[in-house]
């Protein structure tokens, strides 16, 4: 059962104030994170199928669909033939960071904390908000595109080939064992379902204007408000 310390931030496990410098570790998801939009819907806005698109997208990140691989297969066959053009559009008029992003980031980056982006979207939009955000690392999905247009297929890498819950997870371990941390001692951010894997790895996860199931089990919800809202309970 989750208490509400402020309008429209809840808590579940603890109710006294968390020091952030006690972490060492910070994963964000991206899509609906980070940012404002899950850019797989809005590229498919560009090519008129947004409808189809986000109502699978939907599905997924309630946990309606539990395979986020074969959801995401689903999606992009409807994006083959989109030129890559739709993608700086995307970027450059759909996107914006979530209010309290920058924000929070910095706080966390002040308290030494190390930052990973870990999307279940797509590079060509992850590697810009990784560097925009001053991140350590990102991991996400590579788009193939052939003669100026989507495949409609993902580039196989070396560690596979899309990211979904089960990569998130492993992902925040590995960071971790790198580290020489202990999970508890890493954060995971994020608002769908297939988040969940490494919100639950993670010492502390903190929800963001999240699905009701993954509200239902994180530690720290931000129901309404910017993000820089989690430092009502993280304090330096």
């Amino acid at each position: 059962m989750s208490t509400e310390i402020s309008p429209g931030v809840f808590t579940r496990g603890f109710t006294e104030p968390l020091r952030l410098a006690d972490f060492k570790l910070i994963a964000f998801d991206m899509d609906s994170t980070l940012i404002d939009i899950e850019c797989v819907d809005e590229i498919a806005a560009v090519a008129g199928r947004r409808d189809e698109v986000a109502a699978i997208t939907e599905a997924a990140m309630r946990g309606e669909i539990t395979d986020y691989r074969h959801s995401l297969r689903r999606r992009l066959v409807l994006l083959r033939g989109v030129p890559v053009q739709a993608l700086e559009e995307v970027y450059t008029k759909r996107m914006r960071l979530n209010p309290g992003v920058e924000v929070f980031v910095r706080a966390c980056q002040n308290a030494g904390l190390k930052t990973l982006l870990i999307s279940g979207g797509f590079t060509f939009f992850s590697d810009r908000i990784r560097d925009r955000l001053k991140l350590d690392f990102s991991r996400a999905n590579m788009l193939e595109i052939e003669n100026g247009v989507l495949t409609g297929l993902l580039v196989d890498r070396p560690w596979g080939e899309i990211v979904d819950g089960a990569e998130k997870k492993r992902v925040v371990l590995e960071v971790c064992e790198l580290m020489g941390i202990a999970p508890a001692q890493a954060i995971a951010v994020g608002d769908g379902a297939n988040d969940l894997p490494m919100m639950a790895a993670s010492g502390l996860s903190i929800a963001y204007h999240p699905k009701p199931k993954v509200r239902e089990l994180a530690m720290i919800s931000i129901m309404s408000g910017g993000m820089d809202r989690a430092l009502e309970l993280l304090r330096p």
